[in-house]
């Protein structure tokens, strides 16, 4: 009998090649853009960036993001 399949969740974070992905700006926008989120939320360098912080700060939906996680 074959082990049942555990489901894959999706990523919580966001990376610059995602936020290129979503936004169709370029690598060098897309980094901006993550350290002017991370500097409004009062984040350092090495933090990350939340699917729902991301949403909060660009106002684009968590559920259409996470369709681009997939």
């Amino acid at each position: 009998m074959n082990a049942p399949h555990s489901k894959i969740p999706l990523r919580v974070v966001i990376y610059p090649k995602d936020v290129e992905n979503i936004t169709g700006l370029g690598d060098r926008a897309a980094r901006k853009l993550i350290q002017k989120i991370k500097t409004g939320l009062g984040k350092s360098k090495p933090m990350f960036i939340t699917v729902q912080e991301f949403s909060l700060c660009t106002g684009i939906p968590e559920e259409l993001i996470k369709d681009f996680l997939k």
